[in-house]
């Protein structure tokens, strides 16, 4: 089988883009994850340069009995774009797929293939005065089939929507092989089930998406960024509701910074300006103006010299630049950086109601503390959308990997119990992959589970889309 297959890809794509191990080929960055917590082993990796070929790599496939894993970028956190150890999966590498289609400005749209760089296309729309405003610490290597099949989030999600929000259309090749053209850009399209919705955040397991319509923004005339220091997360949740009611929809992002994990930049980037002197929480808030930059400003100042006399914050400190800016946004996007330089951690990318935040974090740290003592808490993410990213650092001199090893499952019984104890879930913008697959089957409501399995099953009957992953 596998030999005729072999010969099957070549025909397809050409024999330059099926790589094998067993010709000399190294697979090592399509076969590692980005954590370096999966390795797997792939029949070959295929890097199909259209529709039509990933079509055909998905009916071979489908005829020679053997699964396809998609790969976008290999940026994702949760092992879900690897292949497994069985060294009979087709890895289906989308990077050759990065053409700009169209660019309609009229309709606020731009029509890219799914191996686009997340960075390529945010740089397209400017060139053209627009915006498409998915941004997250990875999109210089991330692709936009990547970030639709994890339906991503990222920094802006308070203003703009997840990835989901952001997409008008899809093209899909299904698990048969066959096209669904779902292209048009359109606002309305009320006939029927909303296909697009189903192929985003199913992570390759429904069928591969091979191209995307997005949806644009004008530019902001200013974007204001500012740190604010916070003695608790409570005043912390204050601070957002008085910039929302103050701001509204200019009110871009919102991150919230733990002391810990900002002591981890200094630690590791020391060079990184820090304009505040540590704080119990520190806050990262950004708007974009429509009016200009003086506009921009005032508001900013009037919002935190509002926010110092209620007693919200205890210190704040406003960009005056964009080089100032883009440093304030360098310590938060820092932070898994320095947690990857002090070893391996617990990570946990979860979603709750704001309201509950302060509350889960008093709770769920006190738990950590007593279960594990000495091991150190990194809380940090998108407070704006209630996306926290909630990881334990294991004890000052522990062996990360062996703190890990041994106790990921039980701190991750204390969180997860938690999260759902406040109306949570156990994941925001990561996805399931194989992290978290069992934990899903686990804690999501069986009727949900049933419906999904229906759905796997009605469009991907024989199981070969990225096979357990997900469910």
């Amino acid at each position: 089988m596998s030999l005729a297959l072999i010969d099957t890809l070549r025909a397809a794509v050409g024999p330059a883009h099926v790589l094998r191990a067993e010709d000399g080929a190294d697979l090592v960055a399509w076969e590692l994850d980005w954590r370096r917590r999966y390795r797997g082993r792939a029949l070959a990796v295929v890097r199909p340069g259209s529709t039509a070929e990933v079509a055909a790599v998905v009916r071979a496939c489908a005829a020679h009995g053997a699964s396809l894993v998609p790969q976008g970028g290999n940026t994702g956190l949760v092992g879900g774009g690897v292949p497994d150890a069985s060294g009979r999966q087709v890895l289906l590498s989308l990077q050759r797929m990065n053409r700009i289609r169209e660019l309609d400005v009229a309709n606020l749209t731009l029509t890219v293939e799914a191996g686009c760089l997340l960075q390529a296309v945010q740089e397209h729309a400017a060139v053209a005065g627009l915006l498409f405003p998915l941004s997250l610490a990875a999109e210089g290597s991330c692709t936009i089939g990547g970030n639709l099949a994890t339906n991503a989030g990222g920094t802006q999600v308070l203003r703009y929507g997840n990835a989901r929000e952001l997409c008008l259309g899809l093209e899909v090749v299904t698990p048969a092989g066959e096209v669904w053209d779902g292209l048009a850009g359109l606002r309305k399209d009320n006939s029927g089930y909303d296909l697009r919705d189903l192929y985003i955040g199913s992570e390759g397991t429904l069928g591969v998406i091979t191209a995307a319509t997005l949806k644009l923004h004008p530019q902001p005339a200013a974007r204001t960024t500012a740190l604010a220091a916070c003695a608790s997360l409570d005043d912390c949740v204050a601070l957002l509701g008085r910039a929302q009611a103050r701001l509204g929809p200019g009110l871009t992002g919102f991150e919230v910074m733990n002391a810990f994990s900002l002591a981890l930049v200094a630690r590791h980037f020391p060079a990184l300006p820090r304009p505040l002197p540590p704080a119990p929480w520190t806050v990262l808030l950004e708007q974009s103006d429509a009016e200009g930059e003086a506009h921009a400003q005032g508001l900013f100042e009037r919002l935190l010299e509002a926010a110092l006399d209620a007693g919200t914050i205890t210190d704040a400190a406003v960009a005056s630049s964009l080089q100032q800016s883009a440093e304030l946004w360098q310590l938060r996007e820092s932070i898994p950086l320095a947690q990857a330089e002090e070893g391996l951690n617990i990570k946990h990318d979860i979603a709750l109601p704001v309201s509950s935040i302060p509350a889960f974090v008093a709770s769920t740290d006190a738990a950590l503390a007593a279960a594990f003592p000495g091991a150190r808490s990194v809380d940090f993410g998108h407070l704006g959308d209630g996306n926290l990213h909630y990881n334990l650092q294991a004890p000052e001199g522990t062996d990360a990997a062996a703190f890990l090893a041994g106790h990921e499952a039980a701190v991750n019984a204390i969180v997860y119990d938690a999260v759902l104890a406040h109306g949570g879930s156990i994941s925001a913008e990561h996805g399931i992959g194989a992290l978290k697959r069992d934990e899903l089957a686990r804690r999501k409501s069986p009727v949900a589970l049933g419906l999904m399995r229906a759905i796997k099953q009605a469009l991907d009957p024989r199981g070969t889309m990225n096979p357990g992953r997900l469910l």
